[in-house]
């Protein structure tokens, strides 16, 4: 249960690994700045004085959030599938994005989940690989592992593998094929459900500012002058999100500033298409923040 008696919201992050930075970078765009950040303390403070971040493993943020230690967490959803531990879904962050896999030698002639049956499968998620096995009615050993996984079959201690993979490329360098996919995970972020009530208003303030820097990602914002004539053929080329914003030019009453949000990919051929479509003077400017 969330601690009553503490004073902060409290933000779970994870403390090191491929998704660590990233989030950080996300908290600064969104506006939570974090002091002390570098030196990695186990509780920094933030500009906003009701709000610190928590530094902690991965697999511990589902259960430091369940418990109360935490108000809210971010982490991958492998994690809190691996814990099983009582937290609300609030947000996906979309962001490392990763496939939990039943994978085996590409040479064992193995290819269902019910071919394993009486096998030994390596793996660092033992909860959801079991549950995986259980709902298949098919019984199976574990060898626990720490890291590595995918050397197990060749060292001859498994018949098969449940990791994570993004890519998939560990495991052709080590000469495994995917039979199953588990889980499809990404980075989430979790609330104790106890503070889901008594810190709403916190919680989607902070919520807002993190799906805002989400909803930025890769688009940007154009800005151009067009002859009033020139509007509906501007208008047909830049779509924008609802539509181009189109305002008055108060110098020129046969001008218009039209602006709008595009994909940031589309900025390449849109330019060209623009300039002879009749803009002018067009700027093309990063969003932080898209908040819709």
């Amino acid at each position: 249960m969330t601690d009553e008696t503490r004073e902060h919201l409290r933000l779970a992050i994870p403390n090191k690994g491929r998704i660590s930075d990233p989030i950080i970078d996300l908290l600064e765009k969104g506006g939570l700045h974090l002091h002390s950040s570098s030196s990695r303390k186990l509780i920094a403070p933030t500009c906003d004085p009701a709000v610190e971040v928590l530094f902690a493993r991965p697999i511990d943020i589902p259960e430091y959030v369940a418990n109360g230690a935490a108000d809210l967490g971010i982490t991958g959803r492998d994690m809190v599938r691996e814990r099983g531990s009582p937290v609300t879904e609030i947000l996906d962050m979309k962001m490392g994005s990763a496939n939990l896999v039943l994978a085996v030698p590409e040479d064992s002639g193995i290819t269902t989940a019910e071919d394993l049956a009486g096998k030994r499968i390596a793996t660092e998620f033992p909860r959801t690989t079991e549950e995986f096995f259980r709902e298949r009615g098919v019984e199976v050993s574990f060898f626990p592992v720490g890291g590595a996984c995918e050397a197990t079959p060749y060292l001859g201690v498994a018949d098969a593998i449940v990791d994570l993979t993004s890519s998939g490329t560990t495991l052709k360098t080590n000469h495994l094929v995917i039979i199953e996919e588990i889980l499809r995970s990404t980075t989430i972020l979790i609330g104790n459900n106890t503070a889901m009530e008594t810190r709403r208003d916190k919680i989607d303030e902070i919520t807002l500012a993190l799906d805002s820097v989400i909803s930025a990602r890769g688009k940007c914002y154009l800005m151009m002058n067009v002859q009033r004539d020139s509007l509906d053929e501007v208008s047909e080329v830049l779509p924008g999100l609802g539509g181009p914003t189109v305002m008055d030019v108060a110098s020129d009453g046969s001008l218009v500033a039209v602006h709008a949000v595009v994909d940031e990919e589309r900025v390449y051929q849109l330019i060209t298409r623009l300039r002879n479509a009749g803009a002018k003077d067009i700027l093309v400017m990063p969003i932080d923040r898209l908040i819709r």
